[in-house]
């Protein structure tokens, strides 16, 4: 009796153990069946100034090979209404078979996110020889998940990083070359400045030899007219 006392109880510890690792598995994403044409709507409380991302991805039965494949003709419709708000609506979204929405909650309530796939996939159903589930949706939501969203566009942000660095380069490019054309201008600034001190300095000496040369014709002229009349 001992043994299997001791095997139950092993056993009850590894189930115990088995199912606290499952609940600890976090789940972010979820795929559902849905007949063509089909709402499916999501409830979802959220406090005031949350931001939530959206994205999803869908695929049509295949009726003669029963695999789902990506139909490049089906449109999903997306909304999202606040409850609380007498059901006002602040999104409405019409996407391809593969999308992404985004909003922030204005006010904290209860939110109602919908999805209707918008294909001519037969809808399956007891009277009708289609098979239920035409539509496959893969649904993905981030709410308030800043980490997970900045992941999601890091590409994005990369090009925008990479724009912003262009943009400066360009700027400490203009910055160079604006200090060169002021290097320059001051350079030609002060050739200038020597050049018109060198003329003013040779417009000065010549205006003396000039003076002088007159003052020393004249005392000649003056002293020859003297020595003229003397004789």
């Amino acid at each position: 009796m001992a043994p299997s006392r001791s095997s139950a109880s092993w056993l009850s510890s590894a189930l115990a153990v088995c199912a606290i690792l499952c609940l600890t598995v976090p789940a972010n994403a979820l795929y559902f069946f849905m007949d063509g044409r089909q709402t499916k709507c999501f409830y979802e409380e959220l406090p005031k100034d949350t931001l939530v991302v959206g994205t999803y991805s869908s695929a049509v039965i295949n009726e003669h090979s029963n695999t789902y494949t990506v139909d490049p003709n089906l449109k999903m419709l997306i909304t999202v209404d606040e409850i609380f708000d007498n059901d006002h609506r602040v999104v409405s979204k019409r996407d391809g078979p593969a999308g992404r929405w985004t909003f922030s909650a204005a006010d904290a309530g209860l939110h109602k996110i919908c999805l209707t796939p918008e294909t001519n996939a037969a809808t399956g159903g007891w009277l009708s020889g289609a098979q239920a589930g035409a539509v496959q949706v893969t649904l993905d939501m981030a709410i308030g998940e800043t980490s997970k969203i900045e992941s999601e566009d890091k590409d994005k942000m990369q090009d925008i990083v990479q724009k912003v660095r262009d943009l400066n380069g360009r700027l400490q490019d203009i910055r160079r070359e604006q200090v060169f054309q002021r290097e320059r201008e001051a350079e030609f600034r002060d050739q200038s400045e020597a050049t018109n001190s060198r003329v003013v300095r040779w417009t000065l000496i010549q205006l003396f030899v000039l003076s002088a040369a007159c003052a020393w014709q004249l005392s000649h002229l003056r002293s020859f007219f003297i020595k003229q009349k003397l004789t």
